[in-house]
């Protein structure tokens, strides 16, 4: 009978010990018969070495720095090359692994030998309120992620054969700014080589909140997004695809307080698909009929983003 193969699991960190603590916990008490390392990544921030004594039987916990580019994409990387399973999975500090995940994308990949890449379902939670948000697909396309970012999959989904990113795909591109985004450009760099496998099941627990990293960073997020159209020009054969990640970079324009670039991003949106809403909800935080918080607390109450 053959060995179930080992899982590492790189967790980049930085300035959240307590909600770290609980999503390395929930990754270790995953019932799952090999071997599971957790590589716990500390971007900009200080090591703390105690989290070793979580560790349990065939439960390993090591600790580094991220040596990479600072930010989430260098630090998931420095976890990917220090990593020794033969598949390697992400989780954000901020979330936590529900029971059975590790068991059931195992089994999915074992079924499937000319898969790399598999994902799941999440729970989102936001201000007390819980929704599940889980894809009626089995196979995810490179086409189906043009058309739509599938916030579904989420990095902390992610299970890859570690090949793959070694030798295949490759690892999380650094070079995108401020390491926004880098979780989708890397979902259709995998996308490009293989259909994504994708369970039906929400086995995340996935908490949004006014803490997450890219809160508010509305320069960052606009120019990472403009950053992606031109890697993607693939996006030019999806308009509906294009419109969406335009209609983000005009809500981004309008929440940084740029009236003129939110209102140029809305219409080259509206040109492309006149039936898309982030362009319309741009203009009105760019008229000041609504705030952008208050765009994002409702949407993030249905367990949605911008």
């Amino acid at each position: 009978m053959t060995a179930p193969p080992s899982v590492s699991v790189v967790v980049p960190t930085r300035d959240r010990p307590e909600l770290l603590r609980a999503a390395v916990r929930a990754i270790l008490a995953q019932e799952y018969p090999g071997p599971i390392e957790v590589v716990v990544v500390f971007d900009q921030s200080t090591p703390d070495g105690s989290l070793a004594a979580l560790a349990g039987p065939d439960r390993a916990v090591r600790v580094i720095s991220n040596d990479r580019t600072p930010g989430l994409a260098g630090a998931r990387n420095s976890g990917t090359l220090a990593a020794g399973g033969e598949l390697v999975a992400f989780c954000d500090d901020d979330d936590e692994w529900l029971p059975g995940k590790v068991a059931a994308q195992v089994d999915a990949l074992a079924a499937d030998p000319a898969a790399d890449f598999v994902c799941c379902g999440i729970r989102v939670s936001y201000e007390g309120n819980t929704v599940d948000r889980v894809l009626d697909k089995d196979r995810i396309t490179l086409d189906d992620l043009l058309r739509d970012r599938m916030t579904e999959l989420h990095p902390s989904t992610f299970l890859i054969r570690a090949a793959a990113l070694r030798d295949g795909f490759g690892l999380v591109d650094e070079e995108i700014p401020g390491s926004y985004a880098e979780d989708y450009e890397f979902l259709l760099r995998a996308a490009r080589s293989a259909p994504l496998i994708n369970l039906r099941t929400p086995s995340v627990l996935v908490r949004w909140h006014k803490r997450s990293y890219f809160a508010q960073r509305w320069d960052t997020i606009s120019e990472a997004l403009q950053w992606l159209l031109l890697r993607y020009p693939e996006f030019a054969g999806q308009p509906a695809g294009e419109a969406r990640v335009t209609g983000q970079i005009a809500f981004a324009r309008a929440a940084s307080g740029d009236r003129r670039g939110a209102v140029r991003w809305a219409r080259r949106t509206l040109r492309s698909n006149p039936r898309e809403p982030r362009a319309y909800l741009a203009l009105a935080v760019a008229g000041r009929v609504v705030g952008a918080d208050a765009v994002l607390r409702t949407l993030h109450k249905r367990g949605r983003g911008i």
